[in-house]
């Protein structure tokens, strides 16, 4: 590992803590699914109200993959692109239903194979649900990791891969949930707070 990835890590280690968390409320592997495909262009608060509801009337794989497309479109609305999230749900809890036996399955392969799950939610789900090291890049870590320097890419997937490269094995996990808060907090996408950053020394973003 570089040097400077080192003291990036130990910095981030330093403000936010070595706690994995996760900014979407879930009890269940498949619920944690289902947010994460409603996340998608969408903030975790706004995920977590509309989940509240959600899973009260949709209890199970079965609710979901029986569920009325024009009823579960109103009851996702508020997280956009209700039309597809909503059609996709469907047929990823039916495929929960008849070929994994419910369950969510943990390869990266069959984890893709479902409706509506790239890369990401995938990774969300092996990170989260099975503990497998697994870089989630999304809005935040996409920017932030290309203002630090840790990657020239502007693809995910080659992100993605940098990052495992970059990264030590055991951050891989740890780094998106810390980049998670930093982007929120300081490393905004715009008008970014670089007066109370303290990564300013490695930003080439820096004002």
């Amino acid at each position: 590992m570089k040097k400077r990835t080192k003291e990036i890590l130990e910095i981030l280690d330093h403000q936010y803590g070595t706690e994995y968390v996760c900014y979407l409320n879930y009890e269940t592997p498949w619920q944690l699914l289902i947010a994460t495909m409603l996340s998608a262009q969408c903030t975790d608060a706004r995920v977590n109200i509309v989940t509240k509801d959600l899973f009260q009337k949709y209890t199970s794989v079965e609710a979901f993959a029986k569920a009325d497309l024009a009823e579960l479109e109103q009851d996702i609305k508020p997280t956009g692109f209700y039309h597809n999230k909503a059609k996709n749900i469907i047929a990823c809890m039916r495929a929960l239903r008849d070929r994994f036996g419910g369950e969510v399955p943990r390869s990266l392969e069959d984890l893709t194979s479902l409706a509506g799950v790239g890369r990401k939610t995938a990774n969300v789900i092996r990170g989260n649900i099975y503990h497998d090291a697994s870089v989630v890049v999304d809005t935040h870590v996409k920017r932030i990791s290309n203002r630090l320097g840790l990657t020239k890419n502007k693809e995910p997937e080659k992100i993605e891969q940098d990052l495992m490269k970059e990264l030590p094995k055991d951050h891989w996990i740890l780094y998106n949930i810390q980049i998670i808060t930093f982007g929120r907090s300081i490393c905004t996408a715009r008008n970014p707070k670089c007066e109370e950053c303290f990564l300013t020394k490695y930003c080439s973003g820096s004002k």
